[in-house]
């Protein structure tokens, strides 16, 4: 089963940028609280461009695959085999969250 994700889940855009989590319900946490899909997700040092001079970085996440099992607050949680897709101040789809580390101690699907 795939380890859940916390708000220390380390997560990146594919262009390098650092993703952070605002969790909406913190009372269930393992290392830090547990995410879930609802959650608000920002993004930080995005360093994607359009050919020219135009600057189009990913700002935030929308997560389009969750847990199907595991809910907390009313909401699926996340865990590693979640789909998120880093958007653009557009909105437009700029790739997909890459989950480089989370905790080991709890998982589900």
């Amino acid at each position: 089963m795939p380890a859940l994700l916390t708000a220390a889940s380390v997560m990146m855009c594919p262009h390098g940028g650092t993703i952070t989590a605002t969790p909406g319900a913190t009372s269930a946490s393992i290392d830090a609280p547990i995410l879930r899909g609802s959650d608000t997700f920002s993004i930080a040092g995005c360093s994607f461009t359009l050919p020219g001079p135009v600057s189009s970085p990913c700002v935030s996440v929308n997560w389009v695959q969750t847990a199907t099992h595991v809910k907390h607050g009313g909401d699926f949680v996340l865990n590693e085999a979640s789909v998120g897709l880093c958007l653009a101040g557009t909105q437009a789809p700029q790739g997909t969250v890459q989950i480089s580390s989370t905790q080991s101690k709890v998982s589900g699907l």
